[in-house]
Parts: C-alpha cells; structure tokens; sequence
C-alpha cells in the first residue's frame, strides 16, 4: 500500500511543471538529503561505536551502513542496467570504519552518477526501473531512521537535527 502512495507521489512530481522532473525531484527533495545524513552519520559515529546495537536482536551501526551500501549498488546497477560493481559479499567483509565510511560514499557517488542520467519516460515505463528509484530513496531513509536511536544512545546528535540548530 505504501509504495504504491509513493509511486502516485512521485508520478503526481512528474506533472509539475515541465521544467521539474521526476529524477531532478528525487535528487533534490530526498536523495540529496538522506544521502548527506547516511554519510555525515558515518562519520560522526566513533570507529569503536561501529560494532554497536541497540538490542541483542539489532543490526550493529556497521551492519546498516554496509546494509544500505548493499541496496544502493542492486538498485542502482539495475537502474543503469548493468552488473552492480560491488557485490554484498565484498561490502559485507568490510569491518572497520574508514573501509565501511568509503563504501557507503562510493555506493552514494555511483547512484548519483546513474540517477544524474536516467530519462523519466523509460524509469516510468518500467515498474522494475520505478520500483529501484524509488527504493533507493525510501531504503536509505529507513536506514537512516534507524541510525538515528544509535547515535543518540551515543550521545552523538544526528545530523539531520544538528544541521537544524545552526539556522
């Protein structure tokens, strides 16, 4: 139900003006965004906090990174529509925190480079194509969701909200 209020959302962003597209409206309004904090989070989480959950059930803050790292390259290579250039079994065997930081930026740079050159009609025309897009945004807001209880049990203030007290 979910997706399907989301991809009416970003299908209603394509009728705007027919200076704003679809992929012009992702990048600016929400991947641009989710992408700073998932980068800006990783940074600021000490490399000894890497290995943290919240409960025993919980993925570590490594396992999260590495997790949306994972995402970024399946969605986006499938919306370049090609081999993802990392596999999850080489971003899986990343431990420390420089090796996990650099892979989840590297996986942030090449979806911007893909989404940069996607035409709206063809991503449009394929529910698999939409689906990726769409999930790159929405994934990595997840993620980033759950990080947040992470850094403030760390007594690290996300940046989402940092950024909002320096206005």
């Amino acid at each position: 139900m979910i997706q399907k209020l989301l991809v009416c959302a970003f299908l209603s962003a394509a009728a705007i003006p027919a200076q704003t597209t679809l992929t012009a409206t992702a990048t600016t309004r929400y991947f641009t965004g989710v992408r700073r904090n998932l980068e800006a989070s990783a940074d600021a989480m000490p490399a000894d906090k890497y290995s943290f959950r919240l409960t025993d059930g919980q993925m570590t803050f490594r396992e999260w990174l590495i997790h949306s790292a994972q995402r970024n390259y399946i969605d986006c290579s499938t919306l370049k529509g090609e081999t993802a250039p990392k596999t999850d079994a080489d971003i899986a065997a990343l431990k420390d925190k420089a090796g996990v930081s650099q892979a989840l930026k590297d996986s942030f740079s090449y979806c911007a480079a893909v989404i940069e050159k996607l035409d709206d009609a063809k991503v449009l025309a394929s529910p698999q194509l939409t689906y990726s897009l769409l999930h790159i945004i929405v994934h990595n807001n997840e993620v980033y969701g759950n990080i947040v209880g992470y850094l403030r049990a760390s007594g690290i203030v996300p940046p989402s909200t940092a950024g909002r007290a320096l206005k």
